[in-house]
């Protein structure tokens, strides 16, 4: 996979969870992206997600403020930002991780390139954390690829997708404590 890469990637940021979830965060959604992003950033997790609004925006945006890597994934080329409000953000992820994009500059954000950027953000992961979000919705498309890729993918009760997810099979953490036992489980018995 080549990979347009503003700012760097580290050998450290193969230690990876994308954490993933609704446009239309709930103020529960916005309360369990911060506690689980916190609590990962302090085990030394680079977190991954696709600078979307919502829960995207807060993983990046609590990765930085609490000193962490985190890498964001685009669906335009890495010239083009979206969405426009976040171009802030953006720039501060480039000095604490790294913006990147399989698609060409210039490349304008089209709905189809979100499913592609949902692929790559799994291929950067050893993790998958769904936060919430509605039974029709992307994040279930980074779920799936996750679960074709043998990616552990992880989620929160109490949302449409992310109930669904539990009842197909999908490990349910209920705190980031928990979450980081399966992770390192994971690590010692398959890394």
């Amino acid at each position: 996979m080549k990979l347009d890469i503003l700012g760097k990637i580290l050998e450290s940021d193969q230690k990876a969870v994308a954490v993933v979830g609704s446009r239309q965060m709930t103020p529960r959604g916005k309360q369990l992206v911060t506690e689980f992003v916190k609590a990962l950033v302090a085990e030394g997790y680079t977190i991954i997600s696709g600078l979307a609004r919502g829960v995207d925006t807060v993983a990046h945006q609590t990765a930085i403020n609490n000193g962490g890597r985190t890498i964001a994934v685009l669906g335009s080329g890495v010239d083009i930002i979206y969405p426009p409000e976040n171009k802030s953000l953006a720039e501060k992820i480039v000095k604490q991780g790294a913006v990147v994009s399989v698609f060409p500059k210039k490349t304008k954000p089209y709905p189809k390139n979100f499913l592609a950027r949902n692929r790559v953000i799994v291929e950067l992961s050893r993790a998958v954390l769904v936060i919430e979000g509605t039974r029709r919705s992307g994040t279930l498309s980074t779920a799936s690829w996750a679960a074709n890729e043998g990616v552990e993918v992880y989620a929160i009760p109490g949302s449409e997708a992310t109930d669904w997810l539990i009842t197909e099979g999908v490990t349910a953490v209920n705190n980031p404590n928990e979450l980081i036992e399966y992770l390192k489980a994971y690590e010692i018995n398959y890394c």
